[in-house]
């Protein structure tokens, strides 16, 4: 992991104002939108003017930048990719992924325009947003189109229309979509990224849905307001409990390695391949979020 994935904020690119709260927000990732929330159609090129200037000034020096791109039937997709291959851009998101192919046709446009710039094969990453029963349906293959696939992002409410569902405050009516996104993102050794929520102002609905979605195995969240980034980092970050059942079971794995052992209980835990490798997990992620707090 280059960099934590735990919040990936929206920000409509055309709106100054937006952009400089986000230069100061504790957002992981930054999504510098140019689809959806930029309207009308002139605001777009506004939207990449704004970027590339903030990107050149080193406002976002060390942030994590994907641009939310248009998609491949707008007209405007050639020049996002064109005009934002820049230094201090790491990738785009995709909206509207459908199918593999839209993600494969990205890439190989990628390689085309890091060619001509002279950027290493492969430099920017893709991370594709699911947003449609279709989408869910061939998220494997979405996944696995691309080498530059490093997450994968759930939008709900256009799911939830294209599904002709309905919104309920459980959540009963995308709990399939997030469980098969999360399974399949995981089983392709790719980030799943957990959709919006709405209710930007009601914080105890999003601790309910942070406390499911970790549950899910979802690695971050999509976000709207600045105000969601505290509780979000604290749900998708290990928490002290979970540092120190890390600590001790590298500790017990030591000791049952020297002992000749594979798997053994001890001090009543047992340890085994799969606690390990958890365990290693929890403790990189928190050395990854110690070290880009000392940035």
């Amino acid at each position: 992991m280059e960099h934590l994935f735990r919040s990936l904020m929206f920000v409509p690119a055309h709106n100054e104002r937006l952009m400089n709260s986000a230069a100061k927000s504790l957002a992981d990732v930054l999504l510098l939108d140019i689809e959806d929330s930029v309207q009308p159609l002139q605001n777009k090129q506004i939207a990449r003017d704004n970027i590339i200037r903030y990107v050149q000034s080193g406002v976002f020096k060390n942030r994590a930048i994907y641009p939310r791109i248009n998609d491949r039937e707008s007209g405007e997709l050639l020049k996002d990719i064109y005009q934002l291959t820049i230094p201090g851009i790491t990738g785009f998101m995709y909206p509207k992924s459908v199918k593999g192919e839209d993600i494969y046709f990205i890439g190989k446009l990628l390689e085309t325009v890091e060619y001509e710039k002279g950027y290493p094969i492969g430099t920017f990453k893709l991370i594709p947003l699911i947003e449609t029963t279709g989408a869910v349906m061939n998220i494997k293959d979405i996944c696995m189109a691309c080498t530059r696939v490093v997450a994968v992002a759930f939008g709900c409410e256009d799911y939830v229309t294209n599904l002709q569902g309905k919104h309920d405050s459980s959540g009963e009516s995308i709990f399939a979509a997030r469980s098969i996104i999360a399974l399949s993102a995981r089983a392709c050794n790719v980030f799943p990224i957990d959709t919006v929520h709405i209710k930007v102002h009601d914080l105890d609905d999003l601790e309910r849905n942070l406390i499911l979605s970790k549950k899910l195995g979802f690695e971050g969240m999509l976000v709207l307001n600045p105000k969601e980034l505290p509780l979000v980092h604290q749900y998708y970050s290990p928490n002290e409990e979970e540092i120190n059942w890390a600590t001790e079971m590298l500790a017990l794995s030591d000791t049952v390695v020297k002992e000749g052992k594979g798997v053994a209980v001890k001090d009543n835990k047992f340890i085994g391949p799969p606690m390990v490798k958890m365990a290693k997990n929890i403790l990189d992620k928190r050395d990854l979020i110690v070290n880009q707090k000392n940035v």
